[in-house]
């Protein structure tokens, strides 16, 4: 193949007219030429990477991931399937491998490392310290994955320990995942051998780690958003910088990827070849992946765009192949096996009662746009002795129900939901992925997590007028359909939740994060309200 171009080379950040000579999948010469050789509106950089996503956020096999992704420029990425692997463990991960085989997209996973993510909730499966260093003695296993469990980092927990020593002994980095850790506590962290963290929200935060040498990731997904607090960290620390989205619903994947973050950053003014190594370069040299960067020799992996300034990705090339034109997939749509770990049972209504006789509830506080809660204390009504929802105050019931055998369910109460009928329900529920609803009443919850037992996993919406449900078959976390058919059911599913009353810019990857433990401050698991700062149930 030859391609006249503009060729934005981050090697030496000047951008000049060649003619790239691409055989066998890699790029055999770059040729510069005139100006006039050179068609207008055609400029070509190395591809973009998601330098930390779990793929199966989208709601989609990475297959069909891939099919949307190359769209937007996306040529790899550093993925964990940390979420599969709470659900099916090491036989998850090995499914995640195997779907990724099948499409052009570079896909590197990591080992999970906490599985499960806490003590304090029922997952589907555990990933022992034995299975961590045979997956990282595996070369389709590229790095150590986040670990959350940072209390057992600065606390010496054997078992964390013995997989940070695996790490160690088998070459590869290990990812972080410490929200909000500042001071000692951030460097002990980091001395531990951990090398990024993707869960900095405040400036303040990721100068710290910057500071200990370690990479930040500036997250932008479609729940937890700090591109604005961190994008301009990119004029004076792109070296260590990445970017990343963590967790993608399927509509938000539709609208951009990394290139979205790209056009933004330079809407703010940011050099653009500082934007592009974050973008490009960091991923590759950091985790050492096979992804080329428009050097001779090089696996041919780039994108071509309009102009340097709109960046609007016109074509998308992996191995030398067009996976992606004018703004359409080239990809095939591919045929995907169904796993699953369900164990369905009827949730009554009367189960999700909460008797109390205290004044006050420990409620909740859902802050839009990051995963971060608050917790208040507030009057909830109380009738003949149970707490109930009081959609007036904007106080709902939230439900956590185990999914991997029949338990009684978890309750408690939430505000900033803003439903005033209904409920929401969904079988993803980071980490451990039971079911969690949250509702304005009883009936309506035990209707939404019963639609989900049915279907043995998805998102559900209900409404006194209308229902709508998304099946998630594969695990209970992805579908086995199209996925722009996904991304279309999805956005009927949260236009159904904002018409009921929801405030949130995504209330499904919201409510999602209600059970995750291991982000303060207060979450609810399938065991009881739990208390992310003092690490204990409530």
């Amino acid at each position: 193949m030859r391609l006249p171009t503009n060729f934005i080379d981050l090697h030496t950040n000047t951008t000049y007219p060649v003619v790239l000579e691409v055989a066998d999948g890699r790029i055999a010469s770059i040729t510069r030429v005139a100006a006039a050789e050179v068609p207008p509106n055609h400029y070509t950089c190395p591809g973009l990477i998601d330098a930390h996503v779990h793929i199966e956020s989208s709601m989609l096999t990475p297959t069909e991931f891939a099919r949307l992704a190359v769209v937007h420029g996306t040529v790899a990425t550093v993925s964990d399937p940390h979420e599969i692997a709470n659900v099916l463990g090491v036989a998850g991960v090995d499914y995640m491998i195997d779907d990724a085989a099948r499409t052009p997209l570079k896909v590197y996973f990591g080992a999970p490392s906490c599985v499960p993510a806490t003590t304090f909730e029922t997952a589907g499966a555990e990933v022992t310290v034995d299975e961590v260093d045979a997956l990282l003695a595996r070369p389709d296993i590229h790095y150590l994955a986040e670990l959350m469990n940072w209390p057992g980092v600065l606390h010496g927990d054997a078992d964390v320990l013995a997989k940070l020593a695996s790490a160690r002994a088998h070459g590869k980095p290990v990812d972080g995942h410490a929200p909000g850790l500042l001071g000692q506590q951030a460097a002990d962290y980091a001395a531990a051998g951990i090398s990024t963290d993707h869960e900095c929200f405040t400036r303040e935060e990721a100068l710290g780690k910057l500071a200990l040498g370690m990479h930040v990731l500036i997250r932008e997904g479609s729940a937890a958003k700090n591109f604005e607090a961190l994008a301009d960290l990119l004029h004076t620390h792109h070296e260590q910088l990445m970017l990343c989205s963590d967790d993608k619903h399927p509509d938000s994947l539709l609208e951009g990827h990394i290139d979205a973050l790209v056009r933004r950053a330079l809407a703010r003014g940011i050099d653009l070849y500082k934007v592009l190594r974050a973008a490009c370069v960091n991923p590759v040299a950091h985790y050492r992946l096979d992804v080329g960067l428009l050097r001779i020799g090089d696996p041919a992996d780039f994108i071509v765009v309009d102009h340097p300034n709109s960046f609007n990705i016109q074509a998308t090339y992996i191995n030398g192949k067009c996976v992606a034109r004018a703004g359409k997939t080239l990809l095939p749509r591919q045929p995907c096996t169904v796993v699953n770990h369900f164990v369905a049972r009827e949730v009554a209504a009367t189960e999700l009662a909460c008797p109390t006789t205290a004044a006050t509830q420990p409620v909740i506080e859902v802050l839009d746009g990051t995963l971060v809660t608050r917790r208040l204390e507030l009057p909830v009504p109380v009738v003949s002795g149970f707490a109930k929802a009081d959609p007036t105050q904007d106080i709902l019931k939230l439900a956590v129900v185990n999914r991997y055998a029949s338990a009684k369910p978890a309750v408690a109460f939430v505000r900033n939901f803003g439903l005033q009928a209904g409920a929401l329900a969904s079988s993803v529920a980071h980490d451990s992925h039971n079911l969690i609803c949250v509702g304005a009443d009883d009936a309506s919850m035990a209707r939404a997590l019963n639609l989900l037992m049915d279907a043995r996993g998805g998102l559900v919406a209900v409404t006194p007028t209308d229902t709508q449900l998304l099946p998630l078959p594969v695990a209970g976390l992805m579908s086995d359909a199209d996925g722009y058919e996904v991304a279309t059911a999805y956005t009927r599913l949260d236009t159904l939740a904002k018409a009921i009353g929801s405030t949130l810019g995504s209330p499904f990857m919201s409510l999602s994060f209600l059970a995750l433990l291991v982000i303060p401050s207060l979450k609810l698991s399938d065991r009881g309200l739990f208390d992310g700062e003092r690490f204990w149930f409530v």
